[in-house]
C-alpha cells in the first residue's frame, strides 16, 4: 500500500515515466493505478485525441509499439492503456526493444493481471531502468483485516476487529469485492462511523452470530450448544455457508493452535505476533490451547483433512452437508 501511495504521489507531481508495467496476482491495485493515470495525466479536452485504451486480446505487441511511437496532438503527452495485457504473455518479450528506447511523449500503461514477468529476462530488466514495474501481490488472509482498517481510516471511518474479520471470512482476499462492500456501507453511514458486526449484518447481510469466526470461537471455548446451533444454521443455509470453507477455516484455526503449543513465550503480545492475529483475539487462542492439548490438536488436524476430502464428495456422495457438519463438530469437540 505504501508503494501505491508513492506511485500515485509521483504521478500527481508529474514525475512521470514513459512506461508503467502493472503486474501481479491482485488486480485491485493494478486497476486503481491504471484508472488514476487514465483520469489524471491528460485534461478532459486532451483525452479525445491523445488517450487510447487497447485490449490484449485484440492487439499485438507490434500494434502497441506502433501506437506508442506516435506523437501527441496539441498536448504534452499521449496516454496508451493496454488492459488485459496478460493475453499477450507469449509475445510480451517483444516489447523489450521499445522499452530500451521509449517515446518520451508517450505514457504507456500495461495491465498484466494474475501473472508476473520473468525477472531473469530482458524485458523486466529493461523496464526497471526505463519505467516503473509495479507488482501487486495478493494479501494473505491474516493481512486483509488490517488492510480493511487502514483503508477505512484513510476515509474517516473505523471498524471493530470482529467486523473486519467477518468481512474477510465472507469475502475472502478479493480486495475489489471488499472495496465494493465498503463503498456500499459508506453510502448509508456518515463519516466518523465505527463499523460494527451489527451494521454489517444490517447492511450487507452477513450474520454476526452464525459464521465461521463464531464457530471456531465456540469450539475454542468448548461451548457445545453454540457450536451445534451454528452448524445447524450452516446446514439450513448451505449455499451461504459451504462446508468446504468451514473445514478450511477450522484447519487454519487448529494449525495456529498447534503453532501456539510450540511457543516458549506464550505471553499475549508474543502470541499475537507469532500467530499474526489481532491482539483482540489473543485471549481466545490462549483459552483454546488450554482446552485442546497438543496431541488433541494434531488429531483434529488429521481428522479435518479427512472431512475436507469428504466435503468434496470423495467417499461421501450420499451424505448431506448438514450431517457431515454435525459429525465433524462432534468429533472435534469430543
Amino acid at each position: 500500500m505504501d508503494e501505491v501511495k508513492a506511485l500515485v504521489s509521483d504521478i500527481k507531481n508529474r514525475n512521470l515515466k514513459p512506461i508503467y508495467f502493472l503486474m501481479g496476482e491482485e488486480p485491485y491495485y493494478i486497476d486503481k493505478v491504471s484508472d488514476f493515470i487514465q483520469e489524471t495525466i491528460l485534461s478532459e479536452e486532451e483525452r479525445g485525441f491523445n488517450q487510447m485504451v487497447l485490449y490484449g486480446r485484440d492487439v499485438s505487441v507490434d500494434d502497441i509499439i506502433a501506437n506508442a511511437k506516435r506523437f501527441p496532438m496539441m498536448a504534452e503527452y499521449q496516454v496508451i492503456i493496454v488492459k488485459e495485457a496478460q493475453d499477450l504473455s507469449r509475445t510480451i518479450e517483444n516489447l523489450a526493444a521499445y522499452a530500451a528506447q521509449p517515446q518520451p511523449t508517450t505514457i504507456l500503461v500495461l495491465n498484466y493481471k494474475y501473472k508476473t514477468l520473468d525477472k531473469r529476462k530482458t524485458l523486466y530488466k529493461t523496464l526497471k531502468k526505463a519505467g516503473v514495474v509495479f507488482e501487486s501481490k495478493k494479501l494473505y488472509d491474516n493481512q486483509v483485516p488490517k488492510w480493511i482498517s487502514r483503508v477505512l481510516a484513510g476515509q474517516n471511518y473505523s471498524i471493530t476487529p470482529k467486523a473486519s474479520q467477518m468481512l474477510t471470512e465472507f469475502l475472502g482476499t478479493d480486495l475489489s469485492k471488499i472495496s465494493n462492500e465498503l463503498d456500499k456501507l459508506k453510502i448509508v453511514l456518515p463519516e466518523g462511523t465505527q463499523i460494527t458486526p451489527e451494521l454489517i449484518e444490517e447492511n450487507i447481510g452477513i450474520s454476526k452470530d452464525y459464521n465461521n469466526f463464531e464457530l471456531h470461537k465456540a469450539i475454542g471455548y468448548r461451548d457445545v450448544l453454540k457450536a451445534h446451533k451454528i452448524v445447524k444454521y450452516f446446514g439450513d443455509n448451505p449455499k451461504d455457508n459451504p462446508i468446504v470453507v468451514t473445514v478450511g477455516f477450522l484447519h487454519t484455526y487448529f494449525s495456529k493452535l498447534l503453532y501456539l503449543h510450540g511457543l516458549k513465550d506464550k505471553s499475549p503480545r508474543n502470541v499475537a505476533s507469532a500467530l499474526k492475529i489481532s491482539p483482540y483475539f489473543t485471549e481466545e487462542y490462549i483459552v483454546a490451547a488450554r482446552n485442546y492439548p497438543m496431541r488433541k490438536v494434531s488429531g483434529i488436524i488429521a481428522m479435518l483433512r479427512e472431512f475436507d476430502v469428504k466435503s468434496k464428495g470423495v467417499g461421501a456422495n450420499a451424505v448431506p452437508q448438514r450431517d457431515l457438519l454435525k459429525e465433524m463438530i462432534v468429533k472435534v469437540m469430543n
